[in-house]
């Protein structure tokens, strides 16, 4: 199901940052100093290769450069030309076949761009930013590809921090992170309180127990977890024995090829399942509360004069 879910997220990804950018109806040249929000947004989307762009999830016209070291949902990795096969008077193409010239295009540009193999199955996947219609009639034929992280659905980007090429590509989240639970299928994050799917409740590092040389096969890493992830569930929820509140743990596990592709991270996470093995929905957080020993004792009330 995992992979099912990582394959359609990076295919509907693209189409996702795509879309967005027929929202885009300033011009992608400005001159001189960014001083509105369009002009921001438009020197953002003619960004060099390198540059890292931020934007609210429902508002993608305020988009913005930011440090790669901040929070942000794509990174600009290089700008493909794709004038040959499209002259001065072809229409643009259809937005499914843009989906498979991205993939055509992007896909050895965020490998060169990273310098290594794009695991299929990690966090990171390929987009891109096309010309707005008024953009094309002007004669632009520039697809500006970069890396994005899509949710599982598969309609959202998520924020990565840090520089693509500097980070580790395992499909990790942070611990205390839940993912929604949407028709019987694994979905984008929510909040914990409310009805989910799994809980993230830490993440292990298999090259520290298999050789980084070697695969070690799926049903090999498993046994390995079923005594790496306690230890890390009994930190995260301070000792709850999760059997008693119809719980368990169920570790992900990594593909070879993303083995290959240098990922050794796995999430450990916390969810429930039917006896037919449906998903069943959780709802609240297992994490531990902080103990009232770290909690700043009360000021002490005023003594009465007299």
């Amino acid at each position: 199901m995992r992979t099912r879910l990582v394959m359609a997220g990076a295919f509907v990804g693209a189409l996702a940052v795509l879309s967005m950018s027929v929202l885009f109806s300033w011009p992608v040249s400005v001159s001189g100093s960014a001083d509105t929000a369009a002009d921001e947004a438009a020197r953002a989307f003619d960004s060099p290769s390198g540059t890292c762009l931020d934007w609210p999830h429902d508002a993608p016209q305020n988009m913005r450069r930011v440090p790669c070291e901040q929070p942000h949902t794509f990174e600009v990795a290089s700008n493909v030309e794709i004038g040959k096969d499209y002259g001065k008077d072809s229409p643009p193409p259809a937005e499914q076949d843009w989906q498979q010239i991205v993939t055509d295009r992007c896909t050895k540009v965020g490998e060169e761009y990273l310098r290594k193999p794009l695991d299929p199955y990690g966090k990171y996947t390929v987009g891109a930013l096309k010309p707005t219609a008024e953009q094309w009639r002007d004669g632009d034929r520039k697809l500006r590809c970069g890396l994005q992280r899509v949710s599982p659905s598969g309609q959202r980007l998520l924020s990565t921090t840090g520089a693509a090429a500097e980070q580790d590509q395992s499909n990790v989240h942070e611990p205390g992170t839940c993912f929604g639970l949407v028709n019987g299928d694994v979905g984008d994050p929510v909040d914990c309180q409310g009805v989910h799917a799994y809980e993230v409740v830490g993440i292990v590092d298999l090259s520290k127990e298999f050789n980084p040389k070697t695969y070690p096969a799926e049903r090999t890493q498993l046994n390995r977890l079923v005594d790496l992830c306690p230890p890390v569930a009994t930190k995260y929820t301070g000792g709850t024995d999760l059997k008693k509140i119809q719980l368990s743990l169920y570790p992900d596990t990594i593909k070879k090829e993303s083995w290959q592709a240098g990922s050794y991270r796995v999430n450990c996470k916390v969810g429930a399942r039917e006896p037919n093995g449906a998903l069943r929905p959780v709802r609240g957080s297992v994490k531990t509360e902080p103990p009232a020993s770290s909690k700043p004792p009360p000021s002490p009330a005023p003594k009465s004069g007299g």
